[in-house]
């Protein structure tokens, strides 16, 4: 199914996308709507959505953008721009590479160690040249509106720290975040069951990749302006503001060209995973804009991921939104 909306904000896009897969995904292996996702911590905005699609739009635009000051942040939680209503942490993880790097994990502002029941989590991976910092800000209020955790790792690709562009090893990394948060955080409960995965540009790319390699883990995931081909991605980004430095460290990180690396560059590149996506039963979003000016030519990349998939499994769980908000 494809809906086109009249989205003209990332954030609004970016809030919604969020609300709509919290309000549908459920778990693998089970049916959507059962006693388990109605009794969920995340029936809170579940319920909020499945009303009316205005208001659940204006309740999560509402969560996202109302940051306020961080004098009342807990000792012990990093310091950022996030709202007092959220617990910040900043945990270390010991990467693929063997590089010390760091995730901030957000939680519900009333989860402590007494009041620790199970959450679902959700994985997100950040943007080309951001970090697990500046993803998390983009949360606001939410993990406590909807009772979920969050973690936001920095991530390191095969040379690059956030430049990882989908290497094999970061999206193992991604996988092994559940553990990270209980070993880092061991009075965290995780529910299993309600494992997401959540991302925009790279950060998409890279949600896609972690459903075609760890299926099993997830119980729903969306991608936003993503990268689903590496190779078109490469040939284009000279067309971009700054393109040729990013085109070079593209090299660098994947090992050449894609002429001298073709296998690393299908590795990385959701299209050519399409059928491992379209197999793994994960409900699955997929959102684009029709004016992205960062991830150009989106008919060749999430469009062209979507119309796959279906064509290879007319019956697969994937619904997509195309709209016209900024990358």
């Amino acid at each position: 199914m494809t809906t086109k909306t009249q989205i003209t904000s990332r954030r609004t896009a970016v809030a919604l996308l969020l609300a709509g897969l919290i309000a549908t995904a459920a778990p693998n292996g089970s049916a959507r709507g059962n006693a388990s996702f109605r009794s969920s911590p995340l029936r809170v905005v579940a319920t909020t959505l499945s009303t009316e699609r205005r208001t659940c739009l204006t309740t999560a635009w509402a969560a996202v953008t109302s940051v306020t000051p961080t004098s009342n942040v807990r000792s012990g939680d990093t310091k950022s721009a996030l709202p007092v209503t959220v617990s910040v942490f900043r945990i270390a993880y010991t990467a693929h590479t063997g590089d010390i790097r760091h995730a901030e994990v957000l939680l519900p502002s009333w989860y402590t160690p007494r009041n620790n029941p199970p959450l679902p989590l959700v994985i997100s991976p950040h943007g080309r040249g951001a970090g697990g910092h500046y993803n998390a800000a983009f949360w606001g209020t939410l993990p406590t509106t909807g009772g979920f955790a969050v973690v936001n790792p920095d991530g390191m690709g095969r040379r690059f720290e956030r430049y990882s562009y989908g290497d094999p090893g970061q999206i193992d990394d991604l996988a092994r975040m559940p553990d990270i948060v209980c070993r880092a955080l061991p009075w965290v409960h995780i529910y299993r069951e309600r494992i997401y995965a959540l991302g925009s540009s790279m950060g998409g790319q890279e949600t896609l990749l972690l459903v075609a390699r760890h299926p099993n883990l997830l119980a729903g995931a969306a991608a936003m302006d993503s990268v689903t081909d590496l190779v078109r991605r490469y040939r284009q980004l000279p067309q971009i503001a700054g393109g040729r430095n990013l085109q070079s460290m593209m090299r660098k990180e994947v090992g050449g060209t894609p002429g001298q690396k073709p296998k690393a560059y299908e590795a990385r590149s959701p299209l050519d995973l399409a059928d491992s996506i379209a197999q793994s039963d994960v409900p699955l979003q997929i959102w684009w804009s029709k004016v992205d000016r960062i991830v150009i030519d989106q008919k060749h990349q999430s469009a062209a991921l979507f119309r796959l998939i279906q064509r290879l499994h007319p019956r697969a769980e994937v619904k997509a939104y195309v709209g016209y908000w900024r990358h």
